[in-house]
């Protein structure tokens, strides 16, 4: 049932994306020659104004055909017959409809839990942000002019831009409904690590990463494993988690770990590893989120949608530059085992919490399919755009025969690069 779901979602998000150029091809008096919903054989079709639309036995996506799309044609009807800013508008608009779910399933979240505002709530008279005048209770605005609107902002911007020397960062901050702007000067620290991440308001000490080279990670504990109990204290949630930290300091002693992998029990043994030259602006934050109003709400749904696809565009950085490898990616195989993993943590809250996490889930997914599709790589939706505004700039169209041969050329990569997806998210199944 679990998978099911998690085709579904998949699916949906895949359908709302097609039925962007649809609607928008429609407008323009383009012929949609089949619109699908699912893929593979037909279950059910009917023909409505030159339009198939089809009932199809896969539930995964959908599919809008339009006449003309790769052939010229004499026909009014034809994708290729109508003006440049029409057909980017068609291409364009699955990407848009992509954000405009996201948007609308932030407001479903944020309306449900509220926003976790970047305030200052832990600082040590000792930190380097205490020395430069920020306090507790301060709201973090600019990291070096970037603006933030989320704890998982800070998050983010220290996760692609670790700090790695005491190079001066520029912080804005807001206290007393004044803006404030102060220089923070890291300072170096040494300490001992073992490399993972975690939320400190689960209902489960679960783990949500893990960094590479960190004794964790090289113990084989994965991420979404849940710690259930170290050195013989018992650990029920990540609140506990937190706690045991907080009393018991890293050291060079080994740590007695036991943790569920998959519902399995298993235990370890991990040493943690010293970290020297480090350099820190203190603890200051977490990601405890409050109710807001339903203006806030909108609001911040907007930054909802902007943290998303800010999140995916670091990320396709990150593997451009090599900072993260091929294995590190998942796809559809992933993306139900992720699915499967919500549902069974969450079933025992309720339906109204599984529904939340998977809408909070399928928000990241959205605006990820919309970043995706609007890459310029041949192929996808941003390559086709990117043809258009040649066009628009040549004044005539790239010929055809070329223009198909660079896509297929694309389309060839793109297999193999899902090849080598389906092979990481089997691996990683076992």
């Amino acid at each position: 049932m679990n998978i099911f779901i998690a085709i579904l979602l998949l699916g949906f998000i895949v359908f709302i994306h097609e039925l962007g150029h649809f609607l928008l091809a429609k407008k323009n008096g383009i012929t949609v020659t089949e619109f699908s919903l699912g893929m593979g054989p037909r279950l059910a079709s009917f023909v409505k104004n030159d339009t198939r639309y089809s009932l199809k036995l896969l539930p995964i996506g959908g599919s809008c055909m339009m006449l003309g799309e790769d052939e010229d044609l004499d026909d009014e009807g034809a994708f290729h017959k109508k003006g440049v800013w029409a057909r980017f508008s068609v291409i364009f608009a699955g990407a848009f409809f992509n954000f405009i779910l996201a948007f609308v399933l932030a407001v479903v979240v944020i309306g449900a839990v509220g926003v976790d505002y970047p305030n200052v709530t832990e600082l040590s008279e000792e930190s380097a942000l205490y020395e430069a005048g920020i306090r507790e209770g301060d709201r973090i605005s600019k990291i070096n002019g970037r603006r933030v609107h989320f704890a998982r902002d800070l998050r983010l911007n220290f996760f692609f831009n670790p700090i790695t020397d005491d190079t001066p960062i520029d912080i804005s901050y807001v206290r007393d409904n004044k803006s404030y702007k102060t220089t923070v000067y890291p300072k170096p620290r040494a300490y001992y690590k073992l490399g993972i991440q975690y939320i400190d308001n689960t209902e489960e000490g679960m783990l949500t990463a893990l960094e590479k080279g960190f004794p964790v990670y090289e113990a084989g504990i994965l991420p979404g494993d849940i710690i259930t109990n170290i050195n013989g204290t018992p650990i029920a949630t990540g609140h506990d988690l937190a706690t045991y930290f907080d009393e018991n300091p890293l050291t060079a002693e080994e740590l007695q770990i036991t943790y569920l992998s998959n519902g399995v029990e298993k235990k370890t043994s991990i040493t943690p590893r010293l970290v020297e030259n480090d350099y820190s602006l203190g603890y200051f934050y977490n990601e405890y989120r409050e109710k807001v109003t339903p203006v806030e709400t909108l609001k911040n749904s907007f930054y909802e949608v902007k943290y998303n696809i800010n999140y995916a565009i670091q990320s396709l950085k990150h593997l451009i530059s090599g900072k993260v490898g091929l294995e590190e990616i998942s796809g559809p195989v992933g993306i139900v085992s992720i699915v499967d993993g919500i549902m069974e943590e969450s079933e025992s809250e309720g339906a109204g919490f599984v529904f939340l996490n998977l809408a909070n889930f399928a928000l990241l997914l959205s605006a990820n399919l919309g970043v995706m599709n609007l890459l310029p790589f041949p192929a996808l939706d941003g390559g086709r755009l990117v043809f258009i505004i040649i066009e628009a700039v040549r004044r005539k169209p790239v010929p055809k025969d070329k223009e198909a041969m660079v896509h297929l050329v694309g389309l060839a990569l793109l297999m193999i690069l899902m090849v080598v997806v389906l092979y990481n998210d089997i691996r990683k199944l076992f």
